[in-house]
């Protein structure tokens, strides 16, 4: 038997506690199937988000052991056994707010630096709010051709380390930043400005890296790299975002 420590929480109370459900693992059974099994078994109220369940849509990620994760490829197994810990700089949500036992217990929090709705639900506006602020869509400088448009294997090598985000918010979660400056633009935002700032169908132009040359921009970023160690398709968003800063002072564009 195991136990599972769950965050809850009611918004029209602002009230929160801590619940505690003792499960039987099964084999291979992840953060997200215990989930549903307490749902089912103990307590139907428990409210948390998902979709697909196959590390595809970031629906589910969460606070788990005080790390950001998406819950359904998280294994129970391996948290009990404290393998793949991942050290990451203080962030706020990081701080202990309830004992546990690593060895027996997984603690199962909502993601940081958003607003709680319920429970495990966290409200994504903001962070899609910011998304749409950096404008991240493909702006092609040309007409479109009769084929494809051909790109250099270096071009495509590049962009392929930022292309991947799939806007779980785990780094956001787990930005020390987005968590003190709510007017902070975050790591995703960043990461997907960039990406469409190197792309060589675009523009050829700074005209994407001045979306983001402020102190809530490109200038935020301290440099912590939760960002990208939690991530779970590898996004580098320092990368990005300290070459995107290299070119702004390159341009003597810098911000006071």
């Amino acid at each position: 038997m195991m136990k599972l420590k769950v965050f809850r929480f009611n918004q029209e109370t602002g009230e929160s506690h801590y619940d505690t459900f003792e499960i039987e693992p099964s084999a291979g059974m992840t953060v997200l199937s215990a989930l549903f099994k307490i749902q089912e078994e103990f307590e139907d109220s428990l409210a948390f988000r998902y979709s697909c369940r196959g590390a595809v849509c970031g629906s589910c990620a969460m606070l788990i052991n005080k790390i950001p994760a998406l819950a359904c490829r998280t294994r129970i197994e391996p948290l009990l056994k404290g393998e793949g810990k991942i050290k990451l700089k203080p962030f706020p949500g990081m701080e202990e707010t309830v004992s546990w036992n690593p060895e027996n217990e997984v603690l199962v929090e909502p993601l940081p630096a958003l607003l709680k709705v319920k429970d495990l639900i966290v409200d994504m506006d903001k962070f899609f709010e910011f998304y749409r602020a950096v404008e991240t869509t493909f702006k092609p400088v040309s007409e479109p051709p009769e084929k494809e448009r051909l790109m250099q294997p270096d071009d495509v090598k590049e962009l392929e380390k930022y292309k991947n985000c799939i806007l779980c918010a785990a780094c956001v979660g787990s930005c020390p930043v987005s968590g003190k400056d709510r007017d902070f633009l975050g790591p995703a935002a960043l990461a997907k400005l960039y990406r469409f700032h190197i792309d060589p169908r675009e523009a050829d132009d700074e005209s994407r890296l001045m979306l983001a040359n402020s102190k809530f921009g490109w200038w935020g970023c301290e440099f912590h790299a939760n960002c990208r160690a939690v991530c779970p398709k590898g996004v580098p968003p320092i990368e990005g975002i300290g070459k995107a800063r290299k070119e702004i002072k390159e341009l003597g564009k810098k911000p006071d």
